[in-house]
């Protein structure tokens, strides 16, 4: 097993492993706080921006959902009138010297160089995008160049307080909080009370309520239909694929999500687990053996021109349902907006 993987396995409980990295866990958890009290109290200053600011983010490491809430959150606001720019930092993307530089991502840009999730972000959107490891100069560079926006989202960021928001969604996993400690000793960027703060909370799959009173909307990822990654007008079904000998390959904050998507979709396969944004190369494949490989649009991004393997890649969708008082999320965050700009707390 890999460093990695004990270490997350080590946050499923509060056993003995957990409890040696408890020092380091308290010295983050402080520094954290005082940041977050510093940018609150104005020691550390918040930059506003000519439009209001959505930040979709999470309080956990891993993959939660963002990306695909992301998508349908500029959908809709872009289907009542909204014309929004979407702006992420371009994490596993980076120049020579180990940094993100400010630049616009387009459909050809290279996974390497702005990062995975921003590639996939812009081609299914075809929003204005920009990347930068200072997300408050990258919001400025999209919005120079191209005025017409009138709302930023912002993909992760809930803990990048130099950039002011009108609106904080959280996103909440299946994993929950696992057993609530912060890093390292835990999963936890911020506290768990971090989640009362937020202006809407966004349970993915599973996922159950970490906090009553506050709105919270049920996300599902949906898809079933698989596209060729060499030929991308080429699309099949699951039951296309079944007679095939499959492997599936995953590279995302919690592989076992996509596995268990496609047994839903009643196909078998052999499990081949890569570091989240890993940037595959050709050999990654070689020791496979199977008639074809299934993949996450996500890695799929980065694996172009891999011309000796057939690979199916599955995009999947948010579908985002009302909340129990019947509230849609996207009306939600306008309201959010509305009564903010007015300087008043939402309902």
């Amino acid at each position: 097993m890999k460093p990695r993987d004990i270490l997350q396995n080590s946050w499923k409980k509060r056993g003995v492993l957990a409890c040696l990295m408890l020092l380091p866990a308290g010295v983050f958890f402080l520094l954290a706080a005082l940041r977050r009290i510093a940018y609150r109290r104005g020691w550390l200053r918040s930059e506003k921006l000519a439009v209001p600011v959505v930040v979709i983010g999470n309080i956990t490491v891993g993959g939660s959902g963002k990306t695909p809430l992301t998508l349908w959150l500029a959908q809709r606001l872009q289907q009542s009138g909204r014309h929004p720019g979407i702006v992420s930092r371009g994490y596993g993307g980076c120049n020579d010297a180990g940094t993100i530089t400010i630049r616009e991502v387009t459909a050809e840009s290279l996974a390497q160089e702005v990062g995975d999730e921003p590639v996939l972000l812009k081609r299914r959107s075809g929003l204005p995008l920009f990347v930068g490891s200072n997300r408050v100069a990258a919001a400025r560079a999209l919005l120079a160049a191209y005025p017409e926006c009138d709302l930023l989202i912002c993909d992760d960021g809930l803990q990048h307080y130099r950039l002011a928001r009108n609106v904080e969604i959280a996103v909440l996993d299946e994993r929950g909080l696992l057993n609530g400690w912060p890093l390292p000793a835990g999963p936890l960027r911020e506290p768990a009370a971090r989640l009362g703060g937020v202006d809407a909370l966004v349970l993915n799959g599973d996922a159950a309520s970490a906090l009553g009173g506050k709105p919270a909307f049920r996300m599902q990822l949906v898809g079933s239909t698989f596209y060729r990654l060499d030929e991308p007008q080429q699309a099949c079904d699951a039951a296309a694929l079944t007679p095939l000998r499959l492997a599936a390959i995953a590279g995302i904050g919690v592989p076992e999500r996509f596995f268990e998507h496609l047994e839903k979709l009643g196909l078998k396969f052999s499990r081949h687990i890569f570091p989240d944004h890993h940037h595959y190369l050709p050999d990654d494949f070689l020791a496979i053996h199977a008639d074809a490989l299934l993949m996450t649009e996500k890695d799929a991004v980065k694996c172009a021109g891999f011309g000796k393997q057939t690979i199916w890649v599955l995009p999947v969708s948010a579908q985002v349902a009302p909340s129990s008082s019947g509230v849609d999320l996207a009306a939600h965050v306008e309201h959010c907006i509305e009564e903010k700009l007015l300087g008043c707390p939402p309902a």
